[in-house]
């Protein structure tokens, strides 16, 4: 039984309810279509927004729910359980939402969170390029400003919702002699001339969500558009937001773990080998309770990263513990979850297929676990 994380309280409980009624009932069934469309059906985003589960932590004011991270984790969590990863809900409403709620002016605030709390709006961030993973300062994609415009030149890949997005938060350089200190966050919306979406990419997973390259040719925006109204401060943005999407990277690995050790005991206590059910096997029994300790080590630690965030004390270097460790173990008990089913587990339409698939990724994006290591290391 799964134990009650601390910062859980009676309220969260019927979110937790919906959410769960939610993607079992919307999301589920479709998720071996969506795989093989490389994305989810676009009215699925209004579905999560007329029942008010997207931008759950924006203020009311901004069309959000007025709730707290603590909202959005449990969302998704509830997504994982329900076997439905694909809708990219946690990026838009836990990432990209409060970059524009932290630093955007009431004027942008009001003219896009609105949207993209009713799911009318879908959102993406576009930072990687083909040449550029981590370092983000050295982006190439320029905003050059022309009189009360910018123009925007360049091209991103790896994208996450790139393909059904109506607005893009653009990592650019306004000021491509500079490194850090040139870069700023310009928001796009997909209808200006010159902007364009390339191939929706195959990956190795995470089959459902769809993800491709953008290119931005002579695209003209606003100057208004630019993100907090200063340029220059892309970078400082992008270090202060980093740290929730690592937590977010964070839960989605515990969830994972979580899901797969649950079908693994599941299909060890109906599967038999040898005249005895697989559970009965001593090493079965043994891998079985290695994976369940780290996953209660793993669930404690989370816990705690999460009542620090809430509490505003959860530091880079944290968050950075939280993401790298996390998605090391997912990767190791769900290996060894998969180990158990034995040649089924190499199936895909057996779930924990599915989950060693969509893990891998959980090391590389948010920023590599070697820069995690890094980050951490600079700190000691």
């Amino acid at each position: 039984m799964r134990a009650r994380p601390r910062w859980m309280d009676k309220d969260l409980q019927p979110l937790a309810e919906l959410a769960a009624d939610f993607f079992t009932r919307e999301c589920a069934p479709h998720e071996a279509r969506w795989a093989t469309q490389q994305h989810v059906d676009r009215d699925v985003w209004r579905k999560a927004g007329e029942l008010g589960l997207l931008c759950l932590s924006i203020p009311e004011e901004y069309g959000g729910g007025g709730g707290t991270f603590a909202h959005e984790a449990v969302v998704g969590a509830e997504q994982i359980r329900a076997l439905a990863p694909s809708l990219g809900a946690t990026l838009h409403s836990g990432i990209i939402a409060h970059y524009i709620n932290a630093y955007g002016t009431e004027e942008q605030k009001h003219t896009w969170l609105p949207g993209m709390a009713s799911g009318d709006l879908v959102s993406a961030i576009a930072m990687t390029e083909p040449g550029t993973g981590s370092d983000l300062q050295a982006v190439r994609t320029t905003a050059i400003r022309d009189g009360d415009e910018y123009v925007i030149n360049g091209s991103k890949t790896f994208i996450s919702n790139g393909f059904l997005c109506d607005l893009v938060i653009v990592v650019a350089k306004t000021d491509p002699g500079e490194g850090a200190s040139g870069v700023s966050l310009i928001v796009v919306e997909a209808n200006r001339p010159g902007f364009s979406r390339g191939r929706n990419l195959e990956k190795l997973g995470q089959h459902g969500q769809d993800t491709c390259e953008l290119f931005f040719d002579d695209v003209r925006v606003p100057v208004s558009n630019l993100l907090g109204g200063t340029e220059g401060l892309g970078f400082i943005q992008l270090m202060s937001q980093l740290p929730q999407e690592r937590l977010i990277v964070a839960i989605v690995a515990l969830h994972m773990m979580e899901k797969a050790l649950e079908l693994t005991v599941d299909y060890a206590k109906q599967r038999h080998a040898f005249g005895k059910p697989l559970l009965a096997l001593q090493n079965t029994k043994f891998v079985l309770a290695e994976c369940d300790t780290v996953v209660s080590v793993a669930r404690s630690f989370l816990d705690d990263c999460i009542v620090r965030h809430l509490d505003g004390e959860l530091d880079v270097v944290g968050a950075a513990k939280a993401k790298w460790w996390l998605t090391e173990q997912q990767n190791i008990v769900i290996d060894r979850c998969l180990q158990i089913f034995g040649g089924y587990g190499y199936m895909v339409e057996y779930p924990i297929a599915r989950l060693y698939a969509d893990s891998r990724v959980q090391k590389v994006y948010g920023g590599t676990n070697e820069i995690m290591k890094e980050l951490i290391a600079r700190s000691l």
